[in-house]
């Protein structure tokens, strides 16, 4: 869309007005902070005009350049707590370039009469969709990464402990970098570039809002970055957002206490840190070392030695407190957006009735495949159980049928059925007995079938063969929950199928022949001796063939399984059978049909591989 101004000008696009605005910003901030403007814009004639009101402004700004915003005083405040004792307590910048505005860090990233902007440690490029940033640094590992300083919360022991005087050190040195490092790129082509930090207000979710329950709650972190780096900043600003200017009270998380959690986090990024000295940073000798220190490097025999051999980290100091400081020596994107989760998480664990960003997990029901016939087992026997009971508790929502089930009145894909009930996938029946009378409905895919205990049933394919299967799945489930991990920690894991862990193929044999007459004797296999006195309650009747209707494939592999309850001499039988073997017996209990007979040997044949028999 196109709009012309009164003075009858050229038409100006909306995104070009917008651009125009947000570099008169720019000028504005630019020069009530003591910097030079940036000459050569639309604006020149205003900041002319503005000239004396921007010096006045100028001047009030230097008187109150100790005043901290709300949030920095509470980081301020920490620190002199936190660092009470040592040589010198760092002091956060006064003036920086405060990023207020959705999109001041994207305009500020590139020269303001140019497309690219390149340093030693950032490249940037002006493109149809925006702006591409690629930082020098791409890490892609974390070892030896994490530091945290002393005196402050407990410090696990795969992380560095660092003490509050190298820390103190350490954020004096990050609080005033090379004069490159804070040019802003806006102003890089210009004469007398701005040299300054810039800053950025976060208002991350801790805890979402439950309506009617509870309000959102958030915490505030602050960044501090060099000018350099203010790519950085436009990077965090479009995944967490813009929390405007922490100077106004609206923008005061102290003043809205029903929607903070109490907890102040700050993230200073300092790159040119890697080099410093072990000793410049007051790091002991060798000799004065503990054992701890020794074990990490936090000691030094050489003076030269830098610190974290001369690679990338960050340190944190942060106690009970709530308040979370955090220096990163790498201008790595990735560094600073897992930083603000690693802040969410801190605030989370100490808010309480919050979860951090890594935890979760899954409510999982164990399932069971029953193969072509389902009721034969205890569980259709579980006492306690009526169908007369679920219609008078649930009977509200379930529409009672003739033949005696009932079909869920939201839901008509649930199927209520008897405890003591048959299942037969090859006859497509569920048959039970009531007063007397045998009852009989269809067995249908895409139903669920449930007992009055919660035990559902229903038809499945099979994933890796052309058939069907009747799978069952238990009422009560497991709550597999990891309350907090690290990413890559494995929650998903646990949230995944298993049957990507299954392999499905052909069955392997030695001889058909000779493997079906092992086949046959475990079939015939007199099994009523096989408990040790005083376990024969475990089977219902012991005189039941693996092959019989009453005896399902869980149980013929319960069956075939060596137990503590079975005997010594059984047990050993079981370990002599080949492992190929019982896959053949549970296979031809899987697919057997009581119309075979004595003759289910018949049903099974091999490849033929050139002309001769194979194994498979």
């Amino acid at each position: 869309m196109n709009r012309t101004d009164l003075s009858g000008a050229a038409p100006v696009s909306d995104a070009q007005r917008e651009q125009d605005n947000l570099r008169l910003y720019i000028n504005l901030k630019l020069a009530s902070s003591g910097q030079p403007a940036v000459r050569g814009q639309a604006s020149d004639r205003f900041m002319d005009v503005a000239h004396d009101l921007l010096m006045a402004y100028r001047a009030k700004n230097w008187l109150l350049s100790g005043y901290l915003c709300p949030p920095d005083r509470r980081i301020q405040n920490f620190l002199d707590r936190y660092l009470a004792g040592v040589d010198e307590i760092p002091q956060l910048p006064g003036q920086t370039f405060i990023l207020d505005h959705q999109g001041l860090a994207r305009e500020l990233s590139l020269p303001v009469d140019g497309n690219t902007f390149q340093s030693d440690i950032v490249s940037s490029y002006r493109v149809r969709q925006g702006v591409l940033h690629n930082p020098a640094s791409d890490r892609r590992t974390t070892k030896g990464l994490f530091h945290v300083s002393e005196g402050g919360l407990p410090i696990p022991g795969d992380k560095k402990a660092v003490p509050r005087e190298t820390f103190a050190r350490m954020l004096k040195h990050a609080f005033h970098p090379p004069a490159d490092l804070l040019t802003l790129p806006y102003a890089a082509s210009q004469p007398a570039p701005a040299r300054m930090f810039v800053s950025l207000l976060l208002r991350p979710v801790v805890c979402p809002a439950i309506p009617g329950v509870a309000p959102e709650k958030s915490m505030e972190i602050r960044f501090f970055a060099p000018g350099n780096l203010v790519s950085n900043l436009d990077f965090l600003e479009n995944i967490f957002g813009n929390g405007g200017n922490p100077y106004l009270p609206e923008h005061d998380a102290a003043l809205d206490v029903a929607h903070w959690t109490g907890h102040t986090g700050c993230v200073v990024l300092a790159p040119h840190l890697v080099g410093l000295t072990k000793r410049e940073l007051g790091l002991p000798h060798w000799d004065d070392a503990n054992e701890r220190q020794r074990r990490e490097g936090m000691c030094w025999k050489q003076p030269d030695e830098p610190y974290n051999d001369g690679q990338a980290f960050k340190l944190t100091a942060r106690d009970a407190s709530g308040v979370m400081v955090t220096i990163i020596a790498d201008n790595y994107f990735g560094y600073c957006k897992k930083e603000v989760k690693t802040q969410i998480s801190f605030s989370a664990n100490l808010f309480g009735l919050a979860e951090e960003e890594h935890a979760g997990g899954a409510l999982l029901f164990q399932c069971r495949n029953h193969g072509e016939e389902y009721g034969v087992d205890s569980r259709t026997r579980e006492p306690g159980y009526t169908f007369e009971d679920t219609l008078a508790h649930y009977g509200t929502f379930m529409r009672r049928m003739p033949e005696g089930h009932a079909v869920d009145v939201n839901f008509p894909d649930i199927v209520y059925v008897p405890q003591d009930v048959r299942f037969d996938l090859n006859a497509q029946t569920i048959t039970w007995e009531n007063g007397g009378t045998i009852r009989q409905i269809r067995l249908m895919p895409g139903k669920i079938y449930m007992q009055p205990n919660g035990y559902k049933v229903e038809m499945r394919r099979h994933p890796g063969a052309p058939s069907w299967r009747l799978v069952g799945i238990e009422p009560e489930g497991t709550f597999c929950h990891k309350p907090c991990t690290v990413s890559g920690g494995g929650k998903s894991e646990i949230s995944k199928s298993l049957e990507d862990a299954v392999i499905y193929g052909p069955l392997f044999i030695d001889n058909l022949d000779r493997d079906l007459e092992w086949v046959r004797s475990i079939l015939e296999y007199d099994y009523t001796g096989r408990f040790r006195p005083g376990f024969e309650h475990e089977d219902r009747n012991p005189t039941r063939k693996p092959l019989s209707m009453e005896r399902s494939l869980g149980s013929v592999i319960k069956l075939l399984t060596p137990s503590p309850s079975h005997t010594d001499e059984y047990n050993a039988w079981l370990d002599s059978i080949p492992p190929r073997i019982l896959a053949l017996v549970f296979l031809i209990k899987r697919f057997h049909r009581p119309e075979w007979g004595n003759e289910w040997d018949q049903q099974l044949a091999v490849d033929v591989v050139d002309g001769a028999p194979a194994t498979s």
